[in-house]
């Protein structure tokens, strides 16, 4: 049976960090103490649900945690420092910690460790993630005890909904550029302006002349998506932002 601990301080540990070329051991305090801390914990490092939208969507509703009083948000698993810390790196996941519970004590702590020797894991967290104020739990979203890997409460959706139901979500916004281009610079100058994150995808590097007519009909750049719908080039972009701030 898995344990809720709502309520309950977080175990005391000292993690074993690497920072730059040098071990930083990392206590629970240094973490949790006087702060506002959201913790997601997941089975592993490069595993496909946990790159492709645990980690991804924690790291880009960041901005919107930190204006509702979050100090940190930490992605931690029963990895090794070297692989979370290249986990990061890979994930291009600046907004947040990274928390190696390499010899699972805290997760142990939580009672949340479990077996996964049919994937060769040997053990690992449950997938959690859990609201933290000055060192205690205030709640947790544990999911379901059931085969595989459920990921349905644990999301940072579900958390932000719970901290601030009425809180705005960034748009989800690409611009498809290329190199050298000063309309795709002007139409990432406007994005940045208007306080909205982007991903960024250029010509011959992330996709070819192919993809843009297939997704966006057109053969010219920047075009640019939010939410899923086509804005267009630079001068759509910029009358689409002047009727969006009227």
């Amino acid at each position: 049976m898995l344990q809720d601990r709502t309520g309950q301080p977080v175990p005391q540990v000292t993690f074993r960090t690497r920072q730059g070329h040098e071990w930083v051991d990392v206590t629970t305090d240094e973490l949790f103490k006087g702060k506002t801390v959201i913790v997601f914990s997941l089975p592993g490092a490069f595993t496909p649900t946990c790159s492709s939208t645990h980690v991804p969507r924690f790291n880009q509703l960041a901005p919107a945690f930190k204006a509702q009083g979050v100090d940190d948000i930490i992605c931690m698993s029963v990895n090794d420092a070297f692989v979370m810390n290249a986990w990061q790196e890979d994930e291009n996941a600046g907004n947040l910690t990274f928390i190696p519970d390499g010899n699972a004590e805290f997760t142990a702590g939580m009672g949340l460790l479990v077996d996964k020797d049919d994937l060769g894991f040997g053990k690992r967290s449950w997938r959690y993630s859990m609201l933290v104020k000055d060192g205690v739990i205030e709640k947790m979203f544990i999911e379901p005890e059931e085969p595989g890997d459920p990921f349905h409460v644990s999301d940072a959706d579900t958390m932000l909904a719970y901290i601030a139901p009425d809180a705005p979500k960034p748009a989800d916004v690409t611009v498809f550029t290329r190199s050298g281009c000063p309309f795709c610079a002007k139409a990432k100058t406007m994005l940045k302006d208007a306080g909205m994150q982007f991903e960024e995808l250029v010509l011959n590097r992330d996709y070819t002349e192919e993809t843009l007519r297939a997704v966006a009909g057109a053969t010219t750049v920047p075009q640019v998506f939010v939410n899923g719908e086509k804005i267009g080039g630079s001068d759509d972009l910029e009358r689409w932002l002047a009727t969006r701030n009227a």
